[in-house]
C-alpha cells in the first residue's frame, strides 16, 4: 500500500494545496460558489494536508472554536481510508492540545463515516450551501 503523509500547518504553508483540493471538491464537484468556500478563518485555522507521494489527495481544517471544517478528499482517493486517516490525525491533535471536544457540520451523506470515528448528531438537519447538513460532535474527554 502507498505511504500516505500528512502536513499540518499554517494557511500560509498548506494554502496551495489545500486550495487545489478544495477548488475540486466544493466549486467543482459539488458546485458550491467561491465566496462561499473562501472565508477569514483559513488564515488562523491550522491545516491538514495528506499528500500520496507529493501529490496533495485530502484537507480539513481545525479551529480554535474547535471545529473541524472543509474536509474533503479528490474523488479518485475515496474509499481508500483517507478520510478516517486524516480526521483520526486531526482527533490526536484535539487531544494533544487537551481540547475538550470537536464539532462538525456534516453533510448527510457522510453522517455514518464521522459516526464511525465516535461522532454523535446533534440537532436537526439544516441547508449549507444547498445541501443537507447536520451538526455533529465528539466528545475527547
Amino acid at each position: 500500500m502507498t505511504q500516505f503523509m500528512i502536513r499540518t500547518g499554517s494557511w500560509d504553508e498548506l494554502q496551495n494545496d489545500a486550495k487545489l483540493i478544495r477548488e475540486q471538491v466544493f466549486i467543482h464537484e459539488q458546485l458550491i460558489a467561491a465566496e462561499d468556500e473562501w472565508d477569514a478563518e483559513d488564515a488562523i485555522a491550522l491545516h491538514f494536508v495528506v499528500l500520496d507521494q507529493h501529490q496533495p489527495i485530502a484537507t480539513a481544517r481545525l479551529l480554535k472554536n474547535n471545529s473541524v471544517g472543509r474536509v474533503a478528499v479528490l474523488k479518485e482517493y475515496r474509499g481508500k481510508g483517507i478520510g478516517r486517516l486524516l480526521m483520526l490525525e486531526i482527533i490526536q491533535q484535539a487531544k494533544h492540545e487537551q481540547r475538550e471536544f470537536l464539532k462538525l457540520s456534516s453533510q448527510v451523506h457522510a453522517i455514518a463515516f464521522y459516526q464511525s470515528l465516535g461522532f454523535k448528531v446533534q440537532g436537526d438537519e439544516y441547508l449549507d450551501c444547498g445541501i443537507a447538513h447536520v451538526d455533529m460532535r465528539l466528545l475527547l474527554t
